[in-house]
């Protein structure tokens, strides 16, 4: 990225000089190594700030374009904010009716609702590929079953999923599908779209308009770096993430036995224990006062929900759609390992993690 930020300066959007065509080289780049890693084409890729602005850009665009009002919106309660948000404006708008699927206690999407939910009246599907604080992978193959046929509009946000379990969109119908650079070691604000191309075209209304860049689907002054970033993280996932995934899922295992082992049944694993990420975990410690052990753990990279929510006192919302208590769901941490991650931080960890537990439990219960 470096060279992008300094001497190869130039706008990829002026092409009557070099320093623009040299921008716009490493753009289309980056967009071919994107296009590779989900087996998509490179002019199928959008780039925008993230997948909080893909979401937007898929679930609005798609929305805005469509003639009809009353439209039937559909997707699932365990979804990152980033799209339950955009589905709560669009409900009180009174254009559009929503339809929230649940989840049973591993967080599987209910697919008997879901063929339930797909009446003549939807027109889009919104369910993510793995959940962002346990996870959870969904069903992706099932739910293609279920769509099979219908006008329905597919969007996936994948942004825990790009480059941590293999994404093939050549085999699975996924019509818009949302990706996050820095869930796979690349730049922060940077991110793509997938935009399946496709007869008759799938219509979006952009969100942001000015200059035409990105087919006119996002305005905008390309971020060449981090686009540059974007494209080399999903290089090196191309190549190494297939070792990287049973590496960190050795090293998962080993934390969660760990865990299990010296706390018994003090700990209580969330999610689906096999359908789920490599790198992820998501314990709750019942009885525990959660705020004081993150609190507690201050020196250790932790949080008890999303990232994005992290900080709060309202317990997690995924947590608590998978059945847990409140009190419970509060006291809960989400491991996240990553590409760095060592045995010996891992181990690090666990045994932080065990000491304060069992001293949380001393102070609540002395």
């Amino acid at each position: 990225m470096l060279p992008y930020l300094r001497e190869n300066f130039g706008n990829p959007s002026s092409r009557t000089h070099v320093f623009g065509l040299h921008a716009a080289a490493a753009v289309e780049a980056a967009r071919a190594h994107v296009a590779a890693l989900v087996g998509a084409t490179p002019r199928e890729i959008i780039f925008t700030s993230g997948a909080t602005e893909a979401n937007n850009l898929a679930i609005k665009g798609s929305c805005a374009a469509w003639a009809q009002r009353g439209a039937h919106l559909v997707t699932c309660v365990t979804e990152h904010r980033a799209v339950l948000d955009v589905f709560d404006r669009l409900e009180k708008s009174g254009s559009f009716r929503v339809t929230r699927l649940g989840v049973d206690n591993e967080g599987i999407i209910d697919l008997a609702a879901l063929e339930a939910a797909l009446d003549d009246d939807a027109s889009l599907l919104s369910v993510m590929a793995a959940n962002n604080e346990t996870g959870v992978l969904q069903p992706l193959d099932e739910i293609a079953r279920r769509l099979h046929g219908k006008s329905v509009v597919w969007h996936c946000d994948a942004a825990q999923a790009v480059g941590k379990v293999p994404l093939d969109l050549r085999q699975i119908p996924i019509d818009l599908l949302s990706i996050s650079a820095h869930k796979i070691h690349g730049p922060k604000g940077q991110g793509a779209l997938f935009v399946r191309r496709r007869r008759p075209p799938l219509r979006l209304t952009p969100q942001i308009e000015g200059g035409g860049q990105e087919r006119g689907l996002r305005s905008g002054t390309l971020n060449v770096a981090g686009i540059v970033g974007l494209g080399e993280a999903c290089r090196l996932c191309l190549s190494e993430a297939e070792a990287d995934a049973v590496r960190l899922g050795s090293l998962r295992d080993e934390l969660e036995d760990r865990l299990l082992e010296a706390l018994g049944s003090g700990v209580v694993v969330n999610g689906h224990r096999q359908q789920r990420l490599p790198n992820a975990l998501n314990v709750s410690f019942p009885g525990i006062h959660g705020t004081d052990l993150l609190i507690a753990l201050g020196d250790v990279a932790l949080s008890s929900g999303s990232a994005c929510a992290s900080g709060g006192d309202t317990p997690s919302y995924v947590l608590t759609a998978l059945g847990r208590d409140p009190a419970t769901a509060a006291a809960s941490l989400r491991f996240g390992l990553g590409r760095t991650t060592t045995a010996a931080e891992m181990e690090r960890a666990a045994t932080r993690v065990i000491a304060e537990v069992r001293s949380c439990g001393k102070r609540d219960h002395p």
